[in-house]
């Protein structure tokens, strides 16, 4: 959540700031603020709601021209979503601003004993305090990188700080705690976003920052220390997409975009896993396989559509490696005092690589003892980098909120690693692995038949756009399918939507069925699992005989369930481990065509923000 941009170099720095932020528009906000400074001082704008808002302020009062320059997009934590709480932030001498991703925890503190000083503090927001104590650091001696560590040695709590003073005009200072903060490295020009995508358009040469470090940009380069002052070692890489990636491709959404770029993003997850033998080779996998064989348990930390991730996981690598394997919800499982230890591997799933809840579950795991693999879409990001190792998913950007080929391409590279501790552990022979692999393979294209013939899905969709509520059901891997289903409702339709284990209707959740009400039944293979789709289909019998409307997902030429759908979805026949590759695509476009009918914005979502960087 948030966007941060920073710039040092030859272009109009709010031209460039701007252009930034939109490109972290994604990342979900509700005010948007630019400063840059000029003519030996500094000039800001900010306004609540939309960048479109700032853009219109800065059309009418432009800022002074200007080569260095910050900007923010936030969403809010302390304080509403107004002008005065929105970043930038300035000392009450306008001579400093600073913006801010992330929580400081000790901020009230910090605010009464400024306070005491005779400093004014205008909002609401936790971040003020730091422009504050910037200015008086400044003003002590040295430069604003000296500031800048002196301060954050005083903070807690998670944080990304940009910050810049009238007194270096041509300098950007940031510094990073548990937050994201990446520097792009031009030709003679340099930037500090957030995410790389802000500055895509200009480099693909990165540079990672590490856990409380300070940056500073300014026309001799970069420089980055800790918290101490002392020098810190860096990475430089190379980004391995280009701005074209993030742009919407002629769809209406990019939603929509990156829904039909699924068999590719899954075609590109397997690329170079599979050796010239057939033998999986996860180069990334920095784990020994010695200590892989004596592992004993496996548990999955994930939240939102990755925990769905991870429990379709759970089935395939007990199923494949006779491993127990648990699925936890990454905000509950350091609160539980979870049971780890050295046999233990745990599985950190995340889009981004930031999300905070699961980052501080992996290092409590790491402070058990335990082995981390982190499977996640974002190189140089937090979470990879505090694992043993990692899985790339190699899905590319994606900008629209809800999840959708990040979800696809996390359940292949689940696949890939049960496939691979069941290689390592023995417990999957070689032709076996092979053949699994080659109908992992074969996803793409069937992804592609079921992206070709969702006209009357989105047809259907349109035509329960009034309803109120939709259910989900499935039996086996198909109820975390019916789970994700009803996450994607709630998310875009701003629907009441939920999902349950089939078998449990009777138990309860059955009293909620009434006459109209649409039901979606999630339907295993008839072949793979034949009693749980006898039973399942029971279930739809009870379901439509309570004057429900059945919906129903079931693979082509399963004609025991035509009887029972008022509405019938076919995708492709599928083994049942590798299902939820081709069910979860209907549901998708079911929920972005039922969004758009109900005229709401699809990529970004009320409240919602891309990467939850706070917990």
């Amino acid at each position: 959540m948030c966007g941060i941009v920073g710039y040092v170099g030859t272009q109009s720095a709010q031209d460039v700031v701007v252009a930034g932020l939109k490109r972290l528009e994604y990342r979900g906000y509700d005010s948007a603020g630019v400063a840059v400074l000029a003519d030996g001082g500094l000039a800001a704008a900010k306004k609540a709601g939309k960048l479109v808002n700032l853009e219109k302020e800065l059309g009418d009062r432009p800022l002074p021209a200007g080569r260095t320059g910050i900007g923010h997009t936030r969403w809010a934590t302390h304080g509403a979503p107004t002008d005065v709480n929105a970043h930038p932030h300035l000392d009450n001498a306008g001579r400093v601003a600073v913006v801010h991703n992330g929580i400081i925890e000790n901020f009230a503190a910090l605010r009464r004993e400024l306070t005491g000083r005779g400093h004014a503090l205008e909002s609401e927001t936790d971040t003020e305090v730091v422009g504050h104590l910037l200015a008086e650091a400044f003003s002590a001696g040295g430069d604003l990188a000296d500031a800048m560590r002196e301060v954050c040695r005083r903070l807690e709590g998670a944080f990304t700080l940009v910050a810049v003073h009238a007194d270096q005009p041509d300098v950007v200072v940031g510094a990073r705690r548990n937050s994201p903060l990446v520097v792009g490295v031009g030709q003679d020009e340099w930037f500090l976003a957030s995410d790389v995508a802000a500055f895509i358009a200009h480099t693909r040469s990165a540079i990672e920052l590490g856990q409380d470090q300070v940056v500073e940009l300014s026309p001799e380069g970069v420089t980055v220390t800790g918290f101490d002052g002392e020098p810190a070692d860096v990475r430089e890489y190379h980004v391995d997409w280009d701005a074209s990636a993030a742009e919407k491709g002629g769809y209406a959404s990019f939603m929509l975009k990156e829904i039909a770029d699924q068999p590719q993003a899954v075609a590109d997850t397997l690329l170079g896993r599979v050796d010239g033998e057939g033998a999986l080779h996860l180069d990334e996998v920095r784990i020994p396989d010695v200590e892989l064989r004596e592992v004993d348990k496996v548990v999955i930390v994930a939240c939102g559509t990755a925990f769905h991730a991870g429990m379709i996981a759970k089935y395939a690598i007990e199923h494949w490696t006779r491993l127990p394997c648990e699925t936890e919800l990454a905000s509950e499982f350091r609160y539980r005092d979870p049971i780890l230890d050295q046999r233990t591997l745990v599985v950190a799933i995340s889009q981004s690589g930031e999300t905070m809840d699961t980052l501080m579950a992996l290092r409590h795991a790491r402070e058990q003892g335990a082995k981390v693999l982190a499977i996640c879409n974002t190189n140089g990001s937090t979470i990879p980098r505090e694992s043993d190792a990692v899985l790339y998913t190699h899905a590319g950007p994606e900008v629209a909120v809800a999840s959708t080929k990040a979800f696809l391409t996390q359940l292949v590279a689940c696949y890939l690693v049960a496939l691979y501790l069941g290689q390592v552990r023995g417990t999957k022979w070689g032709d076996e692995i092979r053949t699994v692999v080659r109908q992992l393979s074969a996803i793409s294209a069937e992804v592609e038949s079921v992206l070709s013939t969702m006209e009357p899905v989105r047809d259907l969709a349109r035509s329960l756009a009034h309803h109120d509520t939709v259910l989900f059901v499935g039996r086996h891997v198909g109820y975390p399918v019916a789970l994700e289903g009803a996450l994607k409702l709630k998310e875009l339709a701003y629907m009441h939507a939920e999902g349950f284990a089939a078998g449990e209707l009777k138990h309860g959740p059955i009293a909620l069925i009434e006459e109209g009400l649409p039901v979606v039944v999630i339907v295993p293979s008839p072949r793979g699992r034949s009693v749980l789709h006898d039973k399942i289909v029971s279930n739809i019998q009870e379901i439509r005989a309570r004057g429900a409307l059945t919906i129903v997902v079931a693979e082509e030429g399963d004609d025991a369930v035509l009887p029972y759908a008022d509405h019938l979805i076919t995708v492709p026949a599928t083994p049942t481990l590798l299902q939820p590759l081709v069910a979860t695509v209907p549901l998708q476009v079911f929920a972005c065509e039922l969004a758009t009918a109900r005229g709401n914005e699809v990529d970004q979502p009320r409240n919602l923000a891309k990467s939850v960087t706070v917990e």
